[in-house]
């Protein structure tokens, strides 16, 4: 499979020595509970502020990088927050959303204190949805396709690796409630996945 980046043959050798190191050290540690993508940019670190960079021009700069399982779909816990936070910078820049304090201040608890509640607002504001009481099939079928936005965003990006990535639930602490719980799915089919 064709990756991001580019396959570094040392940085493979090097990632195969510490896995077998870690599991020497862990033996009760299987092969199938962990996943790794280890990435290394090399300077100059090509920055794209301020949309200098057309996303072809900065993907002509690929880091090196190895991977043991890296295709993979895990659940991200909070790592999904960063994919949110990409996504409402681009809705940003596109003028999709329109920026607030509110937003603001959300984007910054979201990542800063891993709020999930933050989450929730940033996930409404991008898709134009809300959390609530289950809803009728009509309704919930186009709530379905709101809350897939994003998803829709990041496959437009034509990326290999992100082809059956699932980036559409809020974050929870006690778990999802009415919508939230049946757009998961009753087994959690739908839940995020990267």
């Amino acid at each position: 499979m064709k990756t991001f980046f580019d396959p570094d043959p040392d940085l493979n050798q090097r990632l195969t020595q510490v896995l077998d190191q870690l599991w020497a050290d862990f033996p009760s540690l299987a092969q199938t509970q962990i996943a790794v993508t280890w990435i290394v940019y090399d300077p100059p670190y090509i920055t794209n502020t301020g949309g200098a960079l057309s996303a072809t021009e900065f993907w002509q700069h690929r880091p090196r990088g190895a991977s043991y399982r890296g295709v993979e779909l895990i659940y991200p816990a909070s790592v999904v927050k960063l994919f949110y936070l990409v996504a409402a910078q681009e809705w940003l820049e596109q003028g999709m959303v329109p920026p607030s304090a509110e937003l603001d201040r959300a984007l910054r608890d979201m990542i800063v204190d891993s709020s999930n509640d933050a989450t929730s607002l940033v996930i409404d504001v991008l898709t134009g949805t809300t959390s609530g009481p289950e809803l009728p099939p009509g309704p919930f079928e186009t709530s379905q396709y709101q809350r897939n936005l994003i998803n829709r965003f990041f496959q437009s990006l034509q990326w290999p690796e992100l082809e059956t990535v699932n980036l559409n639930q809020k974050t929870w602490c006690d778990g999802p409630y009415g919508r939230e719980r049946a757009f998961v799915g009753e087994h959690y089919e739908n839940r995020n996945r990267l």
